[in-house]
This record gives C-alpha cells, structure tokens and sequence, in this order.
C-alpha cells in the first residue's frame, strides 16, 4: 500500500485508511496466525471448565488493569486493587483509575449484547476510565513526545471531521468479511486507532479495552480475559518502536508478527494461571469439606475465590449465610489457614493469600495446606 509522506512535527491527517483486502497476511503471518489461534482456543477451552465464570471476570481484568495502566505510568499494584475492587473509597489516584480501567473492560462486555464495537463504544470506554466526558477531539494541538528528550515523535490527525471519517473507516475494517483472520484485523485496528489517537488522553487504555472486547465480539473468547498488557509492559520499547515503523516506513508485516506473537504468548501464560487457580480451587474444596464440613458449600469457595479479599457482606450478598454466621464462617476459615484476616480502616477484610500470590506471581505454585 502507498504510504503518504509523513512528518512528525505536522498533523498526519493524510493517515492511509484500512481496507477489508490489505496484503497483510504473508506465509510468516499466516503461520503465526495459526499458532495465535491455536493457542487462544485453549485458553477459551480452559476457561469454559472453571465452575464458576466469576472466578475469572472478577480477577484476571484487574491483572490487566493494573498492567495497561503501568504502560500509562500509572502505577499501583495488583493486591492493592484486590483490596478496593468492591469500591473506590480510601484509595488512591492511581488506583482509582486501574479499576476504573476494569469496570470499563466489564462494562464494554456487557454493552456487546446491545451494539457492536463503535466510535461511540470508545467514547464510553475513554469516559470510563478517565472519569470524565470523553469525546472525540475538536482542537489541534496535540502531539506525542519522547519522555526523555521531549522530541516530538508523532502529531496524530486533528479536526473532529476527519478523526470522525477515519474512525468511521476503523469501525467498518473491524466488522468486515474481508478475507484478513479476525486476529490480523485486530493488529491492524489496533495500530490504526493508536495512530488516529482521537481523545485528548486515555487512548492507548481505550485501544486495549477494544482489543480483548473485539476478541469476545468474534467469538474467539467469551470473557475478556487476555492478559495482553503483561506483554506489552514486558516488550514496551518494541511496541512503540514497531507502531512508529508502520507510520515511518509502512512495516506492517512486522507490527502484525508483533501483535500474533503476543497473542499466543498471553494466551499460553493466561490458561496456565487459570489452570492452576482450578487446581488450588479444587484443592480448597478438599481442605474447607475435610476440617469444615458443616460450613462448607461450593457456592461458599466459589466467593473466595471470586472475592480474594472477602468481606462479611459478600457472603450475605451471596446468600450463603446471614449476617452472623457469615462472620464465624471467615473466622472458621481463618483458623484452618484458608483465609487471613486483615484490617482495612476501619473494616475487616478475610483475605485468600493462596489465590491472592497465585495471580500475582509468575509461579503456578502454591502453597499447600
């Protein structure tokens, strides 16, 4: 594809459209694809034997949260999240925005139902997670720099009509029946968003969002569960480098390769991880039947493992007990070593650390009772 002269001190509103029939898809793409795929149908595969699908929602977005908001440089960590995923009350600014991050992830997945992908689903989502109205840009100016040297590396287009026209273009490239894999679409709308950069902030989360929400709209997931931000936090040099060379030089082949890669890589880590959140599951069901039979239920080990930091009121929320007898369950558990209990302010919080060092280490050890 002829690729427009390109400066990054000038707005680029000369951005090459996407088309159903790009030649994208080259033997090395081809054969990644097939190993991306391959990979991604087992980690449906595994997620679809998980008992309890909250299990999963309710955790692995906040690993992703956590991780695509680091690339932003908003940093907090991923127990810290676990601790305020009821609630925003008495955590900090960047924490705040990680889960805002989350409840955008799980929010665009439920919308899926009513609407396919769309500029105004970017809006939402950007909305979401910067906590103010976001739309898409009306005024120029801006423009992305190297943080070290402040060297401008790239001016996306400006003037909200053609941001609207090419955002228009991205949304018909994304639900084409061109003949390109759904996962060589995805790179190649993800790259295009990035470069079309419509809000004033917030898009490189927004674009992450899109992708594991567009991965469920083509059925290859059913929960948005892939943990791609880990890979980009861990190649995030190639990352920037290799969508500055698809504007600079029109490398596509190599930023799709990049993209495919990663595809497989967090697919094959993320069935791992819940391979072995199943294993200390079933294993906790052994433990809490054994020294507790007559508190144990599934529903009541399903909750700590939807919940890691457990409160009193879930359990009641669950309607697994009342009020009083939810209290001496947690304290029941606590005494056997299946939770720890923890203060937070003012409020007691009954903790999995099994299940809490499972997801935040590399390890699929944990361990054992």
């Amino acid at each position: 594809m002829s690729k427009p002269a390109w400066n990054p001190d000038h707005a680029y509103n000369d951005l090459p459209k996407l088309k159903p029939d790009m030649s994208l898809e080259s033997s090395a793409v081809l054969k990644q694809c097939i190993q991306a795929r391959a990979s991604l149908a087992e980690l449906k595969q595994a997620a679809s034997l998980i008992p309890n699908p909250g299990m999963l929602i309710n955790t692995l977005p906040l690993l992703e949260a956590q991780a695509s908001s680091e690339i932003e440089n908003i940093v907090t960590t991923a127990d810290v999240l676990f601790q305020h995923m009821n609630g925003e009350a008495g955590a900090d600014a960047a924490t705040r925005e990680a889960l805002r991050y989350r409840q955008a992830l799980l929010e665009g997945h439920r919308a899926l139902g009513a609407r396919p992908l769309t500029t105004r689903t970017a809006e939402t989502i950007c909305t979401k997670i910067k906590g103010v109205e976001m739309t898409v840009r009306r005024v120029p100016g801006t423009k992305l720099a190297n943080s070290t040297t402040g060297e401008i590396i790239y001016t996306p287009p400006e003037g909200e009509p053609v941001l609207r026209d090419l955002l228009a273009n991205w949304e018909q490239f994304l639900h084409s029946d061109g003949p390109l894999d759904p996962l060589v679409r995805m790179a190649a709308a993800h790259y295009q968003f990035e470069a079309i950069h419509p809000f004033t902030d917030g898009n490189g989360r927004t674009g992450r969002v899109l992708n594991s929400l567009f991965l469920v709209e083509q059925e290859l997931l059913t929960l948005p569960i892939l943990y791609l931000s880990r890979y980009i936090i861990a190649t995030k040099q190639e990352y920037y480098r290799r969508l500055l060379a698809v504007t600079a030089h029109g490398e596509w082949e190599e930023w799709v390769l990049y993209m495919l890669r990663g595809i497989e890589e967090t697919s094959r880590w993320t069935r791992e991880k819940i391979e072995a959140v199943r294993r200390l599951s079933d294993r906790t069901v052994e433990q809490v039947r054994e020294r507790l039979p007559k508190v144990y239920t599934r529903e009541l080990v399903d909750t700590l493992f939807a919940q890691p930091y457990c409160r009193i009121s879930n359990l009641v929320e669950n309607e697994i007990a009342g009020r009083q007898a939810a209290a001496r369950y947690l304290r029941e558990l606590t005494r056997i070593g299946v939770l720890e209990e923890r203060k937070l302010g003012r409020e007691r919080l009954f903790v999995n650390p099994r299940l809490i060092a499972l997801l935040t280490r590399e390890s699929n050890a944990f361990e054992p009772y």
